[in-house]
């Protein structure tokens, strides 16, 4: 199953502007002066606390946008110095000085927009919808400022002449690039437009995510007679009675949505009537024509991004937004999805077709839905590999997955350790700290856990970074981790299906790219990579979940400690290509519905939400009303809310490197010290610091082939 990095647009905006770009003096708004620092404000002075992990004890909600509002204020005033410095532009006193710059709103903006995905409240909300807008400005008045863009613009043309390094001429590229891209070249009258978008379409996606979360938790089905619930393990059952108390109606069973179509208790309900209320729930929950309907925000995002591409001189919002992927054109992307469709989908049809005849061998007189797939397909998975995920749940209890999986194959790989510390104040009771150290015992990152689910928490599982490895300041990275596991009743072991082990070793790949990053700028530093690369080190560290030295040393049962037989190892790694024809076809139709409304171009009239989606799905071949697609339109937060508009395709085309590497390691000895070794310094510690493509062929030795990836979905 494919994972997501969740990215807030907001703070994409901040962050890129505090990092990689800047503003002059003739088109920046004048700044007020500088407020007095709250003295109970804790960010307006670096936090004391070890690697400046952010001081949540000390910190309160209506801390965060004062300081943000500030921080923006003296990230402009610092950039009008730079802008007006009276002496030529160079390397050091134009870009470096704009790497340094921004460090109140970088601080206060990475924890504020955590905390508005993984722990919100309607006090985030209303400064994250509040902020929004004025994020959008603080970015415009750096990118669009014409004065500054020309020092940058004289760097970029002498960049061959100036005696930098490779990084440091990577940096310029970048930075000239952004400008480019953010309409440095524009007409005055374009940007007054451009300006007037991006404020519009900041609010919007605030407001999406906002509506999202709200559709999410209402959208949940209460159930009353307990016997309705046949199917579900005692575990489970005591967190929905524990969700429904929670919820204010106890003596019932909540059903909490998750973010994705498919819910996880589809799988186990016997009664059919509540599997498709459970599926009716999950994919109507933002189309229910109540305040948190996301269709008329969609409608007018999808028309603003086709005119924000126009503008800047692409034919629709996909072209701009790919360019400087790796894949670098929709053709591209469109033709690594499309080329996999007919397989994908013919294993689906298959794959139905044993559904269908467990259904009739039980007599069950209906033909099976999509709300029927997951139950079916446990059964048929039951008969032809002898595997039930019962069997498999308390062989991964969460603790030891994580301490004798995760951190054990980090270990064994790059030869870091990870040691749980209670002294550093947390967000929510239910959020761990590690110490991350290297070989030598010197400590590289400060790493946060955060498992569970809860109504105040976006759907999905995701990393961020409180504080970013910085070559200049000598700063290590402090990284945290989200994911949406159930959380057990009290008293219970947290045990997690095969799919949630996988998101722990996905997510934790992600920090790895975090922890490992040794460059000097920060703008270059970590996951600063394209979408479509980004996502490679996460799929690729997946892997590990399965290799047999891992897999024997955390796979035990969590009340007797013995491992999992190995029969039933054996089942798991056989049944590994199982029903992949829908899990590649319900990707790859979500996956073409985001080029699908980003290859809109502008001037189109307003879309129809559900019938656009009808008219994509059927136009590119993907439309099989039992595999709905894994996001529907009105709940992709994605694409509406998540940074990842028009590259949804990532995953695919990183998933494509992952195999491909992995096969290396198979070819060179496997899990082995070693190989991590190289791993994490030719790919894992560069960041965006150098031409990726390059970088990846000069790891593996020639480009990537896509022959391991089908063969491990099974296509081939």
């Amino acid at each position: 199953m494919l994972r997501t990095l969740l990215l807030s647009s907001a703070i994409a905006l901040a962050l890129t502007a505090c990092g990689d770009h800047t503003a002059s003096e003739s088109t920046m708004p004048e700044t007020a002066a500088s407020t007095a620092e709250p003295a109970d404000n804790a960010l307006f002075t670096a936090s004391t606390l070890p690697f400046q992990a952010p001081p949540f004890d000390r910190l309160k909600d209506a801390d965060y946008q004062p300081a943000i509002e500030e921080g923006m204020r003296r990230h402009l005033a610092e950039i009008r110095a730079i802008a007006d410095n009276p002496d030529g532009p160079t390397f050091e006193n134009t870009i470096e000085a704009m790497e340094r710059s921004g460090e109140l709103l970088k601080r206060s903006a990475n924890v504020f927009f955590m905390l508005t995905g993984a722990h919100t409240n309607a006090t985030l909300q209303a400064a994250e919808e509040a902020l929004a807008p004025k994020l959008a400005e603080h970015s415009d008045a750096i990118y669009l400022d014409p004065a500054l863009f020309a020092r940058v613009k004289t760097i970029y043309d002498q960049r061959a002449t100036l005696g930098l390094t490779p990084e440091q001429t990577t940096v310029v590229e970048h930075t000239y690039d952004g400008f480019v891209r953010a309409g440095a070249l524009l007409s005055d009258a374009d940007k007054a437009e451009l300006r007037a978008l991006n404020s519009e379409s900041s609010t919007l996606s605030t407001a999406f995510g906002n509506k999202l979360l709200a559709a999410g938790n209402a959208g949940g089905v209460f159930v009353t007679d307990v016997a309705e619930l046949d199917g579900l393990d005692e575990g489970a059952i005591a967190a929905a009675a524990d969700a429904a108390k929670a919820a204010g109606k106890d003596g019932q069973w909540l059903l909490s949505l998750q973010n994705t179509t498919q819910q996880p208790v589809l799988a186990s309900l016997k009664n059919r009537a509540l599997r498709e209320r459970v599926l009716a729930a999950s994919t109507g929950r933002a189309e229910r024509g109540d305040a948190n309907d996301t269709r008329a925000t969609i409608q007018r995002l999808a028309e603003i991004r086709a005119r924000q591409a126009q503008l800047l001189g692409f034919p629709n919002y996909a072209a701009y937004s790919i360019a400087d992927q790796m894949a670098k054109t929709p053709d591209a992307a469109l033709k690594l999805l499309t080329d996999t469709v007919p397989a994908a989908t013919a294993r689906a049809r298959a794959e139905l077709a044993k559904i269908q005849g467990v259904v009739d061998a039980q007599n069950g007189g209906f033909t099976a839905g999509a709300a029927d797939w997951d139950f079916y397909a446990e059964q048929v998975r039951k008969a032809e590999f002898d595997l039930d995920e019962s069997q498999i749940r308390p062989y991964f209890e969460l603790d030891r997955v994580l301490k004798d999986g995760v951190f054990f194959a980090a270990n064994q790989l790059y030869g870091i350790t990870a040691t749980e510390r209670t002294d550093i104040p947390v967000y929510h009771p239910d959020v761990r700290v590690f110490d991350i150290k290297d070989e030598d015992g010197t400590q590289i990152a400060l790493f946060y856990l955060d498992p569970f689910k809860r109504d105040s928490k976006q759907g999905g599982a995701w990393m961020g970074n409180f504080v970013e490895q910085n070559g200049l300041t000598g700063a290590i990275p402090v990284v945290y981790n989200v994911e949406n596991f159930t959380k057990p009743a009290a008293g219970q072991p947290a045990l997690l299906s095969f799919d949630d082990v996988t998101t722990l070793f996905h997510e934790y790949g992600h920090a790895l790219h975090g922890f490992f990053s040794r460059t000097t700028y920060p703008s270059v530093a970590g996951t600063n990579t394209p979408r479509d690369f980004v996502e490679f080190p996460s799929q690729f560290n997946e892997h590990w979940a399965l290799d047999p030295k891992v897999f024997a040393n955390y796979a035990r049962h969590y009340q007797t400690g013995e491992a999992m037989p190995q029969a039933l190892v054996d089942k798991i790694v056989t049944a590994r290509t199982f029903n992949q024809g829908y899990a590649t076809t319900e990707y790859l139709s979500a996956a073409l519905l985001d080029l699908a409304w980003h290859t809109l171009p502008a001037g189109e009239a307003r879309q129809d939400v559900d019938a656009f989606e009808k008219q994509a799905l059927e136009t590119y071949k993907v439309d099989l009303a039992a595999v709905p697609p894994r996001y529907r339109t009105s709940y992709f937060s994605h694409i509406w809310g998540g940074g990842y508009a028009a590259g949804y395709y990532a995953y695919f085309g990183a998933e494509v490197l992952d195999h491909d590497a992995f096969q290396w390691f198979r070819e060179n000895g496997g899990l082995t010290r070693e190989n991590g070794q190289i791993f994490r310094d030719k790919i894992l510690s560069i960041g965006h610091s150098r031409d990726l493509a390059v970088a990846y062929r000069e790891f593996r030795g020639k480009a990537p082939s896509v022959e391991p990836l089908l063969e491990h979905r099974g296509l081939k």
